[in-house]
């Protein structure tokens, strides 16, 4: 409300401003609804607010349909929402206009919300021990006969919206963080100033000062500052981490989530099955985020729902919201009933997956617990063919056979032609497309615009047709409103547009219309539902590829149904199918449109349930069609008589004669002969692009100045020059005063690949006589529409002209493959149409390396979610593999047989995880491959990938799928490229800019990257792997980013080490080595050397004796038996220290420290001096660090007044000698250091070492050293931090798919 007051007085203000009438009686009544607003008032009386054009119904009939029969307001229907879930909690979403419940069921069909439960336990002393290691005490009112219960754990932020999650970790910091935090860090940094004070004004204890623990005491005190901002700059809060209880009371499944992560079950949630109990709730009173339950599997699955996003309650309030005290704010449907079917998986950002859509349609087809009557789906996807998919296989049984109504919006990627997603355009055309219309009153009262003008499509909304000819758009409905959003927002109503508001507002007409036959008691079909809303829809006077075949309106349309029921075609679709490939409609496009065409048309009547209707319903059909067609350009039969079977007719299509650079659209209709009133039956939608295809000078098209109102949409089509591979496009604007806002689109359709192939996009603001050029990848022989399109809301005119030139720089493949052991590729690059300049670039940006399974596994899934209607249940494959990161880089996993098709792959689903060597999941990724990018640490991970589908058998034939690792290059690497063969063979002159002249053609000679190259050279390259990167021609820089082809450089060797210059003088007589007495004598000190720590300690003592006896400075062998006596633990500690000094002792330390303290070694066996002084050096080392460790291991324990000092000083000799060889961060003494630090109370220099080994590898023992330290410093708020993450960082099993 204060919102709307807000806009009525700035109103009244730009009024005012624009009158200069002022009156003290409005500023009183003003101060009623503001009272710190000061404004001039004005004589004129306040206006009431428009809350009809907050969720318009005006203009759809849904208010005259209700104001006449207020019963056909949705009652006894059921809407299922597919989409990101809907909040029972959402304001107007609790009860229908009958008082029964509004959201019946919620289900998470994506499985991110899931449970693994599978850990049965039973209850001791009332206590359940959880799997994050907390005790949980179960509450004595809880009733559970059986006495199990199944447990599992869930991290809070896989369940929130990625805007949630943000919120609460900023929440949680502020308050549990940062008010800590920031205590610490001034107190550390006054310490250590209070240090660095003291040290120049000369307060040291003088010549009694032991420099060592003074310089370790400043160090330590920097590295408490470092280290507490480096806990700021990398706070990773991976949120509470609830345990979750399950058992079932006898009745119904019941769940506890302890979110006070204590284990006081008692105040956690406790919830029953959602669609038994209806129960739902907040899961903590700061988030506000609504949850319910579901049980799976006998309860080994237990399904959170929540939501991915505030979209799907926005679409469910827009279908059915109800507000008994605000009728105003009423949705379209408010007696209608909801199904909440959540399809985004929270796990990629709210994107769809197979899984989740298939679950959803299974769970409408046929439910044992209610009937869905209507399908809203707000999402979607392009896909590259619609006409064969799994999805669609079943999406064709929800509606042809189960005889649900879908509606589905069209998207949101106009406003260029053939921009409709999937669905609508799915396998099946019987889904009602929406596109999106804005009205006057909904510019006033949603956009507050200044002025009303005319109403018109969205410049955004999809546009039909299909690429296989059908309308695509349906009809079109309000795409935007205001009204309820789900409570984890902290508001109660939000605007949104797009054709996923079209969408639910066309399917709360839908609702109406079901609702109203349902209590006339008319059968009715997704058909007679269909064509009664096509029959009665407004046309507007705009495009017709964004309206469909009109604005719907629900009144006519349920007059219509009511009055031509109960006949023969109600239950009848009729399948239309174009041409040899069997098309939806016929769509004429990448032709020269020079002469006419026949087309064959294909109409077949089928019944709903084809295979299960009543053959007497088959014998008996009958009609006879009158069909016609407006279009002079198109002649077809006049009439058709049809029986229960396939006929054929023949389309003529003669584009002569029509005006080029356009588009045309026409359909042939057919009437019912005896009942021609009730519109049309079926038709074939016919769509033909006539393209300008003699340009100026074969590569130049200018179309003079024209004007742009709001909404106006402007297209050319041109016929691509068959040489050109990229066009320019410049837009010159004229005659405005103020800037103007287009959408420039530019779309080419090629054969089985989406639109967004080959497309460009740009939202332009040209000023006053101000001009913009655009550069655009295109590919010659198809028809490219260049549409430019005034936004919808401009309120003044303007005129633009376009030129648009082509260009052609057309290599000789379209995509590069080089070989290394070719050495140079060649490229012939042709300037077809007009001179340009040639400036060749090639860059390796990827690696890619192929992952074979290490393991397969094919599984029944089954249930009640997972099993089709007519018990056919769905397997699932699962696939393994291990990946090794050498170094930090950016990955991204790629399944090249599955890659970029959901709704158009032949299987079911396909998801992969990625996860680090403790399980724990880092990210995920479907179909779409580009999208999901993970930058590694350097580590072991593991990558499982699911596929799904009916047939077991096919999935076994994926047992051996391989998978694509693509890992983005640190730097890219440049490739040489050469004018000639002998300048790349001679690494001689590289290829400079050059001109080439119309229908010239240029070699080009690209060479293999050396492989030692340093950012190639610890890739840990292997033959068979892959550098991938781009080609590209033209000199421009936008060009070359319009214009690139694929490159790829294989691996086929690696390069060898350089021989020794001796090597080729050597006789093979020379190269054989006698075997001497000496070298076996060796051989066997070694072995026995090695098996010192495998024996007992008794025998392995008797093995030293005897070895040392026979070799008495055999270092290796002393080093073995300090080994093996660290081994055995605490009760060896004193042999340990007496043996480390031993060992330590027979190593001359002086010739080390000379060796190590020159800088160059210029001797000829340099490098095997160095091996022999490295390996004493390492030996020292490593005895130092367990005479230490094993002095801090009896120390520790001790409180600092307690350790004998003697014992410490000998801890401060063995640091120095250390120090002589390494720094404390060293491999091999970072564990005694860090125990060393501790012991000498320098915490932070401990906490540090610890940190950089967690760093290398996080473990289960190094994360408990690092809790301790934090403990030990003081800074409990990070040891909570780590502590409370511990169950997410190291789960017991995988994220289940």
């Amino acid at each position: 409300m204060r919102i709307w007051i807000s806009n009525i007085i700035c109103r009244i203000v730009q009024k005012q401003a624009r009158t200069g009438r002022k009156s003290d009686h409005y500023t009183k009544s003003l101060r009623s609804f503001a009272t710190t607003t000061k404004m001039a008032s004005t004589t004129e009386p306040l206006g009431e607010f428009p809350f009809w054009g907050l969720l318009p119904r005006k203009e759809t009939g849904v208010v005259s349909l209700l104001s006449k029969n207020s019963n056909f307001d949705g009652r006894g229907t059921v809407i299922a929402i597919f989409d990101s879930g809907v909040d029972p909690g959402a304001p107007g979403l609790q009860v229908t206009t009958e008082g029964k419940v509004k959201v019946i069921d919620r289900i998470d069909a994506s499985g991110a919300g899931d449970v693994d439960t599978s850990t049965v336990v039973e209850a001791t002393d009332g206590v359940i021990a959880g799997l994050t290691g907390r005790k949980l005490k179960v509450p004595e009112s809880w009733v559970n006969p059986s006495g199990k219960f199944h447990i599992g754990v869930k991290s809070a932020y896989t369940l929130y919206p990625q805007r949630l999650r943000d919120r609460i970790i900023k929440d949680r910091k502020e308050k549990q963080w940062d008010p800590v935090h920031k205590i610490l860090l001034a107190e550390a940094q006054r310490k250590l100033q209070l240090l660095e004070n003291n040290k120049s004004n000369g307060s040291s204890n003088g010549a009694s000062s032991n420099s060592l623990i003074d310089k370790m005491t400043k160090e330590d005190a920097e590295t408490r500052v470092s280290l507490l901002n480096s806990l700021e700059k990398k706070y990773n809060d991976l949120g509470p981490a609830y345990d979750c209880v399950l058992y079932h009371d006898g009745d119904v499944w019941r769940a506890c989530i302890d979110t006070s992560e204590r284990g006081e079950l008692e105040s956690g949630i406790h919830l029953g099955e959602y669609r038994v109990t209806q129960q739902w709730a907040s899961l903590t009173p700061t988030d506000q985020y609504n949850i319910s339950i579901n049980v799976h599997n006998d309860g080994n699955i237990l399904e959170i729902v929540g939501m991915c996003s505030s979209h799907g309650t926005h679409v469910a309030s827009i279908a059915s919201a109800n507000f008994p005290d605000a009728p105003e704010r009423n949705g379209v449907a408010p007696g209608a009933q909801i199904v909440s079917i959540t399809i985004g998986d929270n796990r990629i950002g709210s994107m769809e997956t197979g899984t989740a859509l298939a679950r959803a349609m299974m769970r409408v087809m046929e439910n044992p617990f209610y009937k869905v009557d209507v399908i809203n789906m707000s999402y979607g996807e392009h896909a590259h063919w619609s006409n064969s998919s799994r999805l669609g296989e079943l999406a064709h049984e929800v509606v042809n056979k189960y005889g649900v109504i879908w509606v589905s919006s069209a998207g949101n990627h106009g406003p260029a032609l053939a921009t409709v997603g999937v669905p609508p355009d799915f396998q099946s055309d019987s889904i009602i497309g929406v596109g999106a219309y804005v009205s006057p009153d909904m510019m006033t009262a949603e956009y507050s615009m200044i002025e009303k003008l005319p109403g018109c499509p969205y410049t955004w909304s999809s546009r039909g047709p299909t690429a296989d000819g059908a309308r695509g758009v349906t009809v079109c409905a309000p795409g935007g409103a205001i009204t309820s959003v789900p409570t984890f927002t902290l508001r109660s109503n939000q605007l949104m547009n797009g054709t996923s508001m079209a969408s639910p507002h066309t399917a709360g007409c839908v609702a109406l219309i079901v609702s109203a036959v349902k209590l006339k008691s008319i059968p009715y079909s997704p058909y007679s539902v269909r064509r009664a809303i096509q029959n009665t829809a407004m046309g507007l006077d705009v495009d017709v590829f964004a309206q469909g075949h009109g604005l719907i309106q629900v009144d006519r349309a349920v007059e219509h149904i009511l009055q031509h029921c109960n006949s023969i075609e109600d239950k009848v679709r009729f399948t239309v199918e174009c041409g040899s490939e069997r098309k939806k409609g016929i769509h004429l496009r990448n032709w020269l449109a020079d002469k006419p065409v026949d087309m064959s048309v294909t109409v077949e009547p089928v019944l709903l349930d084809d295979t299960r209707a009543d053959a007497n319903q088959k014998l008996s059909f009958c009609m006879e069609m009158v069909l016609t067609c407006n279009a002079p350009w198109i002649r077809s039969p006049s009439c058709l008589q049809m029986s229960y079977t396939a006929r054929s007719f023949q389309v003529s299509i003669d584009p002569r004669g029509l005006e080029r650079g356009r588009v045309y659209f026409a359909s042939v209709k057919a009437y019912n002969a005896s009942n021609v009133e009730k519109g049309i039956m079926f038709e074939v939608p016919i769509t033909i692009v006539v393209p300008v295809v003699d340009l100026l000078h074969g590569y130049k098209y200018t179309c003079p100045a024209e004007v742009f109102r709001a909404g106006c949409v402007r297209r050319h089509f041109l016929y691509v020059p068959v040489e050109s591979t990229w066009a320019t496009v410049t837009l010159k604007s004229s005659h405005s005063e103020k800037c103007q806002r287009f959408t420039l689109h530019a779309v080419q359709l090629k054969p089985d690949c989406s639109v967004k192939t080959i497309e460009f996009y740009k939202v332009v603001n040209l000023g006053c006589n101000e001009s913009s050029t655009f550069v655009l990848g295109v590919r010659g022989g198809y028809a490219l529409e260049v549409c430019l399109a005034r936004w919808w809301s401009s309120l003044v005119d303007g005129q633009v002209e376009i030129d648009i030139d082509f260009h052609s720089l057309r290599p000789s493949h379209d995509e590069v493959t080089l070989f290394c052991s070719d050495g140079v590729q060649r490229v012939d690059v042709r300037a077809g149409l007009r001179p340009e300049e040639l400036s060749p670039q090639a860059y390796l940006k990827h690696h890619t390396q192929v992952l074979t399974p290490t393991e397969s596994k094919v599984e029944v899934l089954g249930g009640l979610r997972d099993t089709i209607p007519g018990g056919r249940p769905v397997y699932q494959l699962i696939l393994s593999y291990n990946l090794s990161v050498s170094k930090a880089a950016e990955v991204t996993p790629k399944c090249a047989l599955l890659s970029d098709v959901l709704y158009e792959s032949a299987f079911e689903s396909q998801l992969w995880m990625l996860f680090d060597h403790n399980k724990q999941l880092i990210g995920s990724g479907d179909a779409y491959c580009t999208k999901y990018s993970l930058k590694l640490e350097k580590g072991e991970y593991t990558i499982r990938l699911h596929v799904r589908h009916e047939r077991p058998d096919l999935l076994e034939k994926l047992s051996d799928l391989p998978l694509t690792v693509l890992t983005k290059l640190s730097q890219e690497v440049k490739l040489d490229v050469y004018t000639s063969f002998n300048a790349a063979v001679t690494c001689g002159k590289k290829a400079q800019s050059l001109s080439l002249g119309t229908g010239a053609v240029q070699p080009l000679y690209l060479t293999a990257p050396s492989l030692t190259d340093k950012t190639l050279k610890g890739l840990g390259l292997t033959p068979g792997q892959a550098l991938l990167g781009t080609l590209s021609f033209a000199k421009d820089e936008q060009v070359r980013k319009a214009d690139q082809y694929p490159l790829r450089v294989v691996v086929t060797e690696l390069p060898c080490k350089k021989r020794s210059s001796t090597s080729a003088t050597t006789s093979p007589d020379e190269k054989k080595e006698t075997k001497t007495q000496t070298e076996y004598l060796e051989a066997l000190r070694d072995l026995q050397t090695a098996w010192i720590a495998k024996l007992d300690c008794e025998s392995g003592e008797q093995l030293h004796k005897e070895l040392m006896a026979a070799h008495p400075e055999h270092l290796a062998g002393q080093l073995a038996r300090l080994q093996a006596l660290d081994a055995g633990g605490a009760q060896n500690r004193q042999a340990v220290i007496a043996q480390a000094k031993q060992v330590v002792a027979s190593v001359d330390i002086a010739p080390l420290l000379a060796f190590y303290g020159t800088k160059t070694d210029t001797r000829s066996d340099a490098a095997k001096i160095k091996t022999q002084m490295d390996k004493q050096r390492n030996t020292l080392l490593e005895a130092h660090c367990r005479h230490g460790s094993a002095l801090c291991a009896d120390l520790i324990p001790l409180q600092p007044s307690e350790r004998p000092q003697e014992s410490t000083e000998q801890l401060d000799a063995i640091a120095v000698e250390i120090l002589k060889f390494v720094e404390p961060s060293d491999s091999k003494v970072i564990g005694f250091f860090a125990s060393y630090y501790q012991i000498r109370g320098f915490d932070g220099l401990a906490a540090r070492l610890i940190q950089r080994q967690c760093e290398e590898k996080w473990t289960r023992e190094n994360e408990a050293k690092f809790t301790e330290a934090y403990t030990r410093l003081g800074w409990t708020h990070a040891a909570s931090l780590i502590a409370n993450s511990h169950p997410l960082r190291f789960p017991t099993s995988f994220t289940l798919f």
